[in-house]
């Protein structure tokens, strides 16, 4: 019974940081792209203030429940469940040394002038954005691999017996 309860708690905690990601990657940084350098400044300034809770939250979540996944889980599931905690604790490194830096210098700009090469730095957080989300991504479809063959074999598990012919 715990394996279930810890593969359902990383199922959750990973799809809800791979869907945060993904959301932001797809619709709010592309929309910084199309707005006016100040709305995008002050916009990302006041939602990393926002996320920094809640994704470090999540993100510390889908480690736990995927490394507690690997610990109580055997053979291949073991290997699937370290990976996707690896990937959720390269979620939260890429996260921490390469966007939380450039949020910081974000902050300063908009309140101040950007520098002569905003335009790479923004363009580097926007790499470390997609990174951190593809490796969200892996750890959500891992455990969800996981899941399904924890459910195909409970089912075959309770499948009754096919009569033998006499």
């Amino acid at each position: 019974m715990p394996i279930r309860l810890v593969t359902g708690l990383a199922l959750l905690s990973t799809g809800l940081l791979a869907g945060a990601f993904g959301y932001g990657a797809v619709n709010v940084a592309t929309t910084f792209n199309v707005v006016p350098l100040d709305v995008r400044l002050t916009f990302h300034s006041a939602l990393m203030q926002m996320n920094g809770p809640v994704m470090q939250t999540t993100m510390g979540l889908a480690a736990l429940s995927s490394v507690a996944l690997a610990v109580l889980a055997r053979g291949t599931h073991r290997h699937l469940a370290g990976a996707a905690g690896a990937l959720a604790v390269a979620s939260f490194l890429i996260t921490r040394f390469g966007n939380v830096p450039i949020n910081g210098r974000i902050k300063v700009w908009a309140v101040t002038t950007p520098p002569a090469d905003y335009a790479t730095q923004l363009q580097r957080w926007e790499t470390f954005n997609v990174v951190r989300t593809l490796t969200a991504l892996a750890a959500f479809v891992l455990v969800i691999v996981i899941a399904a063959r924890m459910a195909r074999t409970a089912q075959a598990d309770h499948r009754p017996a096919l009569p033998v012919p006499a």
